[in-house]
């Protein structure tokens, strides 16, 4: 295994806490500890254990958390002593080194407290975090920006402020939503806040989040009665009447962002970037290049679209919460009683009409009908043109056909 390259002032501190991620509890934390140090060690290695030279052959843990992590060293007699892994040491140069560095220093000791090691082991507890009084016995709102496993990066909801959250099933959470979170235990670790509990409701309210809405810029005005409605003498579908009847309106294009993208460069484009490792087969690191565009800024909408487009095909309930957030952070710019066109044709629109694209192809397969009809009548409203074909998927959803997935 190779040696990970850190900097910072105390790369001890960020590999224990890259170690530590998923891992709750003693128990949990020296099962990881273990996992990541037989992982970096390649055995056998010679080591010292108080100035004498031994062979050391393996690393164990047998589930006794005040024995710890035990390592078997073999001796010149050729004898096998079991020892405590935190009195062994190993030269600088060895790959792995400072995972053993990371198990003392998770352990409290430092290098020259060999004497203590002697004792039986007990995990020193993370002091408190004390930025912040929290009161434990009431739920805590938080705003998930970030996903990783079972820990999520958060804002407490209001300020901003950042925390980790360890929770189980977080995986069916989405970036934007915001987590009730019924809370057992808040502590710090290398100057980060951290806290411990139960998700007791999730929830998509953009207006909470504190977002400035994106920017509508109007762009030109489009008149019903200069565009096509098929030809002379067909009935007209209802969705098609009503937008007839509302006469001209106003042509907006919406603010898209985009964090990293040069615009004297397109092939900086991370959108396309990730649709293309996706196409290789890369489905982790085109969500991991996705979810860093949504933790700089939660108003990527194209973000939120293709993270659902990961997800649609396998499950839309997977899926639909990605698209909701988009729908509804971008409904932050549109207000109750925006009457207004944005246009296919217009490209910075295209983001938020993928995600109300996408919700209502999730409210269809999940026989939502009354939800899914109305998000497929909205986008017709928005872009009469219908450059994404919703007229006949309207069709199939005012008849209740179950949706079918062509692709398949």
């Amino acid at each position: 295994m190779t040696t990970p390259s850190r900097s910072g002032p105390d790369p001890i501190d960020a590999l224990l806490e890259e170690i530590l991620t998923d891992a709750y509890g003693e128990d949990e934390q020296l099962w990881a500890l273990l996992a990541a140090i037989t992982g970096a060690l390649e055995l056998p290695v010679e080591v010292t254990v108080f100035g004498q030279a031994f062979s050391l052959v393996g690393v164990d843990y047998d589930g006794n958390v005040r024995s710890g992590i035990t390592a078997r060293c073999l001796g010149a007699d050729g004898r096998v002593q079991r020892v405590t892994l935190s009195v062994v040491r190993v030269g600088a140069d060895v790959p792995g080194h400072e995972y053993l560095t990371a198990y003392r220093r998770w352990l409290g000791l430092d290098s020259s407290e060999e004497e203590r090691a002697l004792r039986p082991v007990r995990a020193v507890r993370k002091p408190p975090a004390s930025d912040r009084d929290l009161d434990l016995s009431k739920p805590i709102d938080l705003v998930l920006v970030r996903l990783r496993n079972k820990a999520a990066r958060c804002w407490f909801l209001g300020d901003g402020e950042g925390i980790t959250l360890r929770a189980r099933s977080l995986g069916r959470y989405v970036p934007g939503q915001i987590l009730t979170v019924q809370a057992k235990k808040h502590w710090r670790f290398n100057g980060h806040p951290y806290l411990s509990g139960e998700v007791v409701l999730a929830r998509v309210d953009a207006a909470a989040l504190g977002l400035t809405p994106l920017t509508l810029t109007p762009v030109g005005e489009w008149d019903p009665a200069k565009a096509y409605w098929g030809e002379e003498g067909e009935p007209l579908e209802d969705w098609a009447e009503a937008i007839i009847a509302r006469g001209p309106r106003q042509v907006f294009e919406m603010e898209q962002v985009l964090p990293g993208r040069d615009l004297e460069d397109p092939s900086t484009d991370p959108i396309c970037e990730s649709i293309d490792l996706r196409d290789a087969g890369d489905r982790s690191g085109a969500e991991d290049l996705l979810e860093d565009l949504v933790e700089t800024d939660l108003r990527c909408l194209d973000a939120h679209a293709h993270l659902g487009h990961l997800d649609f095909s396998g499950w839309a309930q997977w899926a639909l919460p990605h698209y909701e957030v988009g729908v509804r952070i971008g409904e932050l710019s549109l207000g109750e009683d925006f009457e207004g066109l944005l246009p296919w044709s217009v490209i910075e629109n295209r983001p938020f009409l993928r995600c109300l694209h996408g919700y209502g192809l999730c409210l269809w397969r999940m026989e939502q009908w009354t939800d899914a009809e109305r998000a497929f009548e909205r986008l017709l409203w928005l872009d009469p043109a219908d450059h994404l074909g919703v007229r006949c998927l309207l069709a199939d959803v005012q008849a209740r056909e179950p949706w079918i997935d062509d692709e398949a």
